[in-house]
């Protein structure tokens, strides 16, 4: 029925007519064309195909996070054990493949296309199982496939609400795959999205939580397992695990490096699974004693206990005291301890006297956050934002990115007049934000703000402002070049003057007032911005006759008046 498929260069797909591949014709991870395939588009062997994220930014590369040692360091022995594969994986020659399924087994909600090959065996013995948890495994004959087995598992229902349950559950599953596996005997597996897409589960950090997953489980147990394949059945997912593998199975040094700063903020445990600092029981170890406390102690305790003894054992319970750390539940940065701070601040705040909240500027209090705190915000908002549709956002034109300026620095454009604060969602458009700020913050970029015709249109307070610029985080502040901001106006300047004072001074000293657009096209060419027309016209009746501006655009000539 299956016949093996030859691969020459490229990755290998399955066959038009279902032919069996074997596991020696998939390149590993660790191999040269493997590495080739991934850095170049197809039919190109010069220019190399970067991908925004995560590794895309030179600036920075060379040495990551200074100071931070690698979470993933590069493993060959590891690598050689990890597997690219499109296609479905029932098709390979291995002695496991994975099926997504739900909590009965049935056929109906199994991977489409795995029972018609597998034969209707398949499904007489899934019945017979008593149905599957979620996050759990079980495992049947394979059939008529050409693998040895089939493990089914349970994927999580997805919702933002409960996303580390979800994630958490989902890590599960892959680890159970794992070790029903090696509880078998057997060695190699095939593995492909488990549901990404039928519960909800957005694709990416779907696809984070299964690589870094098996990443930890293979330090562990790389000597009992010799091939995990990842398969993807769309040219999205292949993307999204190029993209994603060289996070956690580096292959050199470079891409360790890169991988430091590009990595999630909570990249889980030593499962893989995430970690939440409030829950964990934190003990410190006993404290060395002395030797005369030693003594005593020994002293109180040689007394011979048996089960009628046991009130003679608590008389020595004195002695516990000294074993306990005075600085017990209160480490260096306590998330208890971090907590209560920050309420003991926020309670100073309200009973204060707080200028910038009477001025009108907002809530501008509260304590700084560190830079692990930007960088975790950071995170779950943009998580949050890959998983939700703000495509009313998106056509509001708010924000949209733009060429390159004359330095080849990434451009994004900001549109003040189309901030319509009564029609806006604000916690939507800050995702919206996260989420089209993030492909250029990781290097150098440049902000074009368009004030024209703005100026009576309401506009948050600073609070939020600073709220935004926390979660947009530390990196935002580093690499952002200038604010060009086009036909400002004296509230304008006030306000940006008191966000230097109140919110962030090394952001807002960034701010380069333009009067006239000929005056813009020196730091950013025409040809790389999309201009509104009504800024045309607003820079025509602001400046008067002094030349010429034809938008190439339109084709529409704006002709000043002589003077």
């Amino acid at each position: 029925m299956y016949r093996s498929v030859v691969t020459h260069g490229e990755m290998p797909t399955e066959s038009v007519d279902g032919g069996a591949v074997a596991l020696d014709q998939v390149p590993s991870w660790n191999d040269t064309d493997q590495r080739s395939s991934f850095l170049h588009g197809p039919g190109d062997s010069c220019s190399p195909l970067y991908f925004s994220d995560p590794l895309t930014s030179s600036s920075g590369a060379s040495s990551g996070i200074d100071g931070m040692v690698s979470r993933f360091p590069v493993d060959h022995d590891i690598n050689a054990r990890i597997y690219l594969w499109r296609g479905n994986p029932w098709n390979l020659e291995v002695d496991a493949v994975v099926n997504s399924t739900n909590e009965s087994l049935d056929e109906a909600h199994s991977s489409p296309g795995l029972h018609a090959a597998a034969g209707p065996g398949l499904a007489e013995e899934c019945a017979s199982l008593g149905g599957c948890r979620t996050g759990m495994a079980k495992m049947t004959n394979a059939y008529d496939l050409p693998a040895r087995k089939i493990i089914h598992t349970v994927g999580p229902k997805y919702a933002v609400k409960y996303h580390t349950a979800a994630e958490n559950a989902l890590s599960h599953c892959y680890r159970s795959c794992l070790e029903l596996l090696i509880e078998s005997s057997l060695q190699s597996i095939a593995m492909g999205c488990i549901y990404t897409e039928a519960k909800g589960y957005p694709r990416e950090p779907a696809a984070h939580v299964a690589i870094r997953t098996v990443r930890r489980f293979l330090e562990k147990q790389k000597d009992k397992i010799t091939a995990v394949v990842f398969c993807t059945s769309t040219s999205s997912d292949t993307e999204i695990y190029k993209r994603l593998l060289p996070l956690y199975f580096p292959r050199d040094k470079h891409e360790e490096e890169l991988a430091i700063s590009k990595l999630p903020a909570d990249v889980g445990d030593e499962n893989g699974e995430t970690v939440i600092d409030e829950r964990k029981i934190r003990i410190k170890p006993l404290p060395v004693l002395s030797s005369s406390t030693t003594d005593s102690s020994t002293a109180s305790v040689d007394i011979p206990i048996n089960d009628s003894d046991l009130t003679l054992r608590r008389r020595g319970s004195f002695h516990v005291d000294a074993y306990l750390d005075p600085a017990f539940m209160s480490l260096m940065k306590d998330p208890d301890q971090r907590r209560k701070e920050q309420w003991e601040k926020a309670a100073q705040a309200q009973n204060g006297f707080d200028f910038a909240k009477l001025l009108g500027f907002g809530d501008l209090g509260g304590p700084p956050l560190s830079a692990a705190e930007e960088y975790s915000l950071h995170s779950r908002y943009l998580a949050k934002a890959n998983s939700l549709n703000l495509s009313e956002i998106a056509e509001m034109k708010i924000v949209y990115r733009g060429g390159v300026d004359s330095e080849g620095r990434p451009v994004i454009v900001v549109v003040g007049a189309h901030f319509l604060l009564r029609c806006l969602e604000l916690e939507r458009f800050v995702l919206y934000v996260v989420k089209e700020f993030e492909p250029l913050i990781q290097k150098p970029y440049t902000i074009v703000y368009f004030h024209s015709a703005a100026s009576l249109q309401m506009r948050p307070d600073l609070g939020w402002m600073k709220k935004l610029q926390q979660v947009l985080g530390r990196k935002h502040r580093r690499n952002l070049h200038a604010i060009y901001v086009l036909h400002p106006t004296l509230g304008l300047k006030a306000t940006i003057f008191t966000l230097q004072l109140f919110v962030d001074g090394e952001t807002w000293q960034k701010v380069v007032y333009i009067d006239r657009l000929l005056q813009l096209f020196k730091y950013v060419p025409r040809e790389q911005l999309t201009i509104p027309d009504f800024v045309f016209q607003h820079d025509l009746e602001v400046n008067g006759g002094k030349g010429v501006i034809v938008d190439p655009r339109t084709k529409y000539i704006y002709q000043r008046p002589s003077a």
